[in-house]
């Protein structure tokens, strides 16, 4: 294959990895909150479908069972992470910034912990499943192979977010209680409501992109030790796609590209670079996300801007 066109078929999946994150935060901030704990329930995400493909490795389903369970398991522990960030923010109004780091930090700390538990023993036979992700292109020995079932669904995820948040009246009313709650709540809306399911689907998407990156993308027990910083680029990636579903699908291969542009390019163009300069090149997505930041804060247009509401608690009593 041509090495460029592999270079972009790899950026791909990559990219997919921050779209999971991404949407999910875009969800969870269009009610109104800003969720720093993504890289955390990415994290726990990946672990809880790793440890269903773990158990189920034994059970001789196929695996068009197995890879469904597997992706309930990622989901049902972003759920899980989202209903604990929902109840102290929403309902204890507690501090959105302190609580999302502070999940991100529990979140990082149980994988660590679970994942190097899970290694023992022979463990990591629970990378078996990585075909079964890949379909439909597990034989290919190119970059495409990474392209299986997750991609298609993380796009679809992203298209389906962007028409119910446009084009439907649920996503007219999560609009509304982002943008001003206390409107919303004065004309029949259910805020708390709102804000609950939001952040508890979006945590659910967001914990996808764990699931995807260890077991389809890298293929390596070791990834979870990196997912973190993927998660940190997904949350910069909202920024960068101005909170538009839609939109985040271009802007993750964009990221994607960015981000292995530092091992690729030197080595297309000829190149040849200091190692020194890797982690200076992956920093490109967060300065291109500082340039976007920039430009739309100068230009001040609204609907550039974020949720009116977004990391202000709601109380109603003062409405």
């Amino acid at each position: 294959m041509n090495p460029f066109l592999d270079f972009l078929i790899t950026a791909i999946p990559l990219g997919i990895t921050f779209l999971y994150g991404c949407v999910g935060e875009i969800l969870t901030e269009k009610a109104g909150h800003l969720n720093l704990g993504i890289p955390g329930i990415m994290c726990v995400g990946g672990t809880c479908g790793c440890m269903a493909l773990r158990i189920l490795k034994n059970s001789g389903l196929p695996w068009f069972v197995i890879l469904p369970i597997a992706i309930l398991a990622a989901f049902a522990g972003g759920l899980l992470m989202g209903l604990i960030y929902s109840f102290l923010t929403v309902t204890l109004k507690a501090n959105q910034n302190v609580t999302g780091l502070a999940m991100t930090t529990f979140g990082v700390g149980v994988t660590k912990f679970v994942m190097s538990k899970m290694a023992v023993g022979g463990g990591m036979m629970y990378l078996y499943a990585c075909d079964y992700f890949r379909f439909p292109f597990q034989q290919s020995k190119s970059a495409l192979k990474y392209c299986g079932v997750m991609v298609f669904l993380g796009i679809a995820i992203a298209l389906i977010a962007a028409f119910v948040l446009n084009k439907t009246r649920v996503g007219l009313h999560l609009r509304a209680v982002g943008e001003n709650p206390a409107t919303a709540d004065a004309v029949g809306i259910n805020v708390t409501k709102y804000k609950y399911v939001a952040t508890l689907i979006g945590s659910g998407i967001a914990a996808l992109g764990g699931l995807f990156y260890i077991m389809d993308y890298a293929g390596s027990y070791e990834a979870y030790k990196s997912i973190e910083g993927m998660g940190w680029l997904a949350v910069a990636l909202v920024i960068f796609t101005l909170w538009r579903p839609n939109l985040s699908i271009l802007g993750s291969l964009l990221f994607g590209l960015l981000y292995i542009a530092g091992s690729r390019i030197p080595t297309l163009l000829g190149i040849q670079l200091d190692m020194s300069a890797t982690p200076l090149l992956q920093m490109l997505p967060y300065a291109v996300t500082i340039v976007v930041l920039i430009v739309i804060s100068v230009r001040k247009k609204r609907e550039h801007q974020p949720p009116a509401s977004l990391g202000v608690p709601y109380f109603r009593e003062e409405r």
